[in-house]
């Protein structure tokens, strides 16, 4: 899994990119639940579960308001 400490040094569009992902994988385990697609380990959000994304999604959000 990647460390998410440094968040504070990405730049906006990385997470904006981020923050993408993270929607996009929230969406998947709405509509499919435990039958989520399965990430490759090289994926920035391998190993990550909902509600991980979930609080994940929220630090991105603050950062992003943060950076304009």
């Amino acid at each position: 899994m990647k460390d998410f400490s440094d968040l504070k040094d990405w730049t906006p569009k990385k997470l904006r990119t981020l923050r993408n992902n993270l929607n996009n994988r929230i969406r998947s385990f709405a509509e499919k639940g435990d039958n989520a697609k399965e990430l490759q380990k090289s994926h920035m959000l391998f190993g990550l579960d909902a509600d991980a994304c979930q609080s994940l999604l929220k630090k991105v959000q603050s950062l992003l308001i943060e950076k304009k």
